[in-house]
């Protein structure tokens, strides 16, 4: 691990190692590593993700700020050249906003680096679709999580199969169900790990990194955009809105803001969908 904190040391600021970097644990124990890492920075946990997990470790990203600070720290860790040691995954829904695709162009330039879509199971789609119409997610909390089991869960479950371990940009300041997130879990049963390396950053702390390194960013957060996902399922937040306020906005206050992707390790094997819809 030595290149990595070596190359981080010299990119400075979020990319150096902390104080408290905790020594190189033996075994994967998602709990052993939570602890260790609950006190080191981002860039310790992901020196040891590039060293430990090389060539079998995702980066799965929505082109959310967060995904951008998470690019960067890593490139910067692995001395500029991710090849051979992180993947760049992300979701093609076939509902994205334009801005996303001009998005995923200028992050391949930036970081060199290519930038696998994963696409849904076309049947299922189409089934889906037939069954419930296109914009069946208006209909209630339950037809939009098949609509986000269909074109998001079961792709990133097939998607991630070849990894040991995968990184996300969830932070515990995003919304209430996510205040617990701990920088490692358990994906499932299977065995790999999900990482949280910026867990524990505030929003204002993501943006400082974007902002400082000329970073990146989804033209949308200029619109009024806190939270970016599928064009029909996101808005503008409004003034004093959490942050995923603008997701699926027409649900109950009290309904979880989230697609299923974090409720429960991807690992395990997605629902099957109801017969109908398989029809």
């Amino acid at each position: 691990m030595e290149s990595y904190t070596s190359a981080a040391a010299a990119a400075g600021s979020d990319a150096a190692p902390t104080d408290v970097a905790p020594p190189d644990p033996e075994g994967d124990d998602p709990a052993v590593l939570a602890e260790r890492f609950e006190p080191a920075g981002a860039a310790d946990l992901l020196a040891w993700a590039l060293d430990r997990h090389a060539g079998r470790l995702a980066l799965v990203t929505s082109f959310q700020a967060e995904d951008m600070v998470l690019l960067d720290l890593a490139h910067r860790l692995a001395g500029g050249s991710l090849d051979g040691l992180l993947r760049v995954v992300s979701l093609d829904t076939g509902r994205l906003h334009g801005e996303t695709y001009e998005l995923i162009e200028r992050v391949r330039e930036r970081f060199a680096v290519d930038v696998e879509l994963i696409f849904p199971d076309t049947a299922a789609v189409e089934a889906l679709v037939r069954h419930a119409g296109p914009n069946l997610f208006y209909a209630s909390p339950e037809a939009r999580r098949d609509c986000c089991r269909v074109r998001k869960v079961e792709p990133l479950a097939r998607a991630l199969a070849p990894f040991d371990a995968w990184i996300t940009g969830l932070r515990r300041g995003q919304s209430a169900a996510r205040q617990a997130t701990p920088k490692v879990s358990p994906d499932g049963d299977g065995g790999r790990l999900k990482l949280a390396p910026i867990a524990d950053w505030s929003e204002q702390r993501v943006w400082r990194h974007v902002r400082e390194h000329e970073l990146p960013y989804h033209p949308l957060y200029d619109q009024g955009y806190a939270s970016i996902g599928c064009a029909p399922c996101s808005r503008p937040s409004r003034p004093a809105e959490p942050a995923r306020a603008g997701r699926w906005w027409w649900e109950a206050k009290d309904d979880a803001r989230e697609c299923g992707l974090h409720l429960v390790g991807i690992g395990d094997r997605a629902p099957e969908p109801p017969e109908e819809a398989r029809r």
